[in-house]
């Protein structure tokens, strides 16, 4: 009996010692199969942080996070590159990070109202930059607050065209406002009796005449403008000689040159451009007009040009007046604007004869410039392509 009890002990202590070697080979098994999950999970967490900042990054607009704190978890390069941010930015507040009141002021009420839309933000530098900011809470499932998300999109550009459009219309009021007043002003008195004397009538009636051409002169540029910038007109682009286009333009302008003894000078070469010969004759005959108006009297307008080392043509026309400020050769290639406001109006144009010389060199590929030295005279550049029949 003492046998067989001895022997069911040496089995029960033998299973078990078999159950520990199995339970420890399991449990091992087990910890390095949750072991390996808790990489892969790690692992997945790496990858799916990185394809979110991957995805951040890619949009165009500035994203910004904000954790419970108030202070910054997430910005993407798109904002970082709007406010020119080197800078890690994780851990910071507002202030902080980009010293602006404004914006911080923007969060705190986003806090209070739980959402901000189309907020414009000025920023603070030279450039004058605009941003248009939309921010909201992120509350999690149960209702409470995780953070805030800003998004911000850059205005600066439609800001600038919005300038541009208002200044447009502001200018194009008042040059159709000045003729429109003369040429009401002149019938209202021609209605109230002048008409009955034929001398006052008929210079009454010229100086009418010079303002409705004063008008259509103004109707026709603004739709020219209006074609260059649109893209509507397509060039007709053939050989060019230029030395004969001058010299044709030179033609057109001698009584005008002649009224003010200003000597016409062709100094062009024979050189070949490939152009449209109706447009490029707008571009000389604005220029020599422009020169001829604003040169001194019994003084020379001249034009030359030369051959440059990268292939294209550069034309100059020249005057010997007064010269622009240099303040103001940047802009006279602008829509409307004038060096001597009043002397221009007395002189007449429309103020668009510089921009359309522009547009119209720059559809040919080229470029403008304007070179002065005050009582020096001014020189206008522009380049074209040679023609490769020339």
């Amino acid at each position: 009996m003492w046998l067989l009890t001895i022997l069911a002990i040496a089995a029960v202590i033998g299973i078990h010692l078999w159950w520990r070697r199995k339970f420890a080979a399991l449990s091992g098994q087990r910890a390095a199969e949750i072991e390996a999950s808790h990489r892969r999970q790690q692992q997945t967490n790496v990858d799916a942080k990185a394809q979110q900042q991957i995805l951040f990054n890619s949009m165009i607009e500035g994203l910004l996070l904000l954790d419970r704190t108030q202070k910054i978890y997430l910005a993407n390069r798109a904002f970082k590159n709007l406010f020119g941010l080197k800078i890690e930015l994780r851990g910071k507040t507002i202030l902080e990070a980009l010293r602006l009141h404004e914006l911080d002021d923007l969060v705190k009420r986003v806090q209070a109202e739980g959402q901000v839309f189309d907020y414009e933000l000025k920023l603070p530098d030279l450039s004058e930059r605009w941003l248009r900011v939309n921010a909201a809470v992120i509350s999690n499932s149960a209702g409470e607050r995780e953070g805030t998300i800003l998004v911000f999109h850059d205005l600066t550009r439609l800001k600038q065209l919005e300038r541009t459009r208002e200044e447009f219309v502001a200018n194009v009021s008042h040059e159709l406002r000045t003729p429109l007043s003369l040429i009401k002003g002149y019938v209202e008195t021609l209605l109230d009796g002048a008409r009955n004397n034929p001398d006052v009538a008929e210079r009454f009636l010229k100086i009418i005449e010079r303002n409705t051409n004063r008008l259509d002169l103004l109707i026709q540029d603004l739709l020219t403008i209006s074609a260059l910038e649109s893209g509507r007109i397509k060039l007709n682009l053939q050989p060019v000689e230029l030395r004969q286009l001058a010299g044709k333009v030179f033609t057109d302008l001698h009584a005008r040159a002649e009224n003010k003894n200003v000597s016409l000078i062709n100094e062009l070469p024979e050189l070949t451009a490939s152009a449209d010969a109706n447009r490029l004759d707008q571009v000389f005959a604005n220029l020599v007009d422009n020169a001829i108006k604003y040169g001194r009297a019994s003084g020379a307008v001249k034009i030359g040009g030369k051959k440059l080392e990268d292939g294209r043509l550069e034309i100059f026309v020249r005057d010997d007046g007064p010269g622009i400020p240099p303040e103001a050769l940047d802009r006279v290639f602008e829509r409307f604007y004038r060096v001597d406001k009043a002397r221009s109006r007395d002189q007449g144009g429309t103020g668009l004869g510089l921009s359309i010389v522009k547009h119209i060199v720059q559809a040919h590929g080229g470029e403008v410039r304007a070179e002065s030295e005050t009582g020096k005279g001014a020189t206008f550049f522009f380049t074209l392509p040679e023609s490769k029949m020339g």
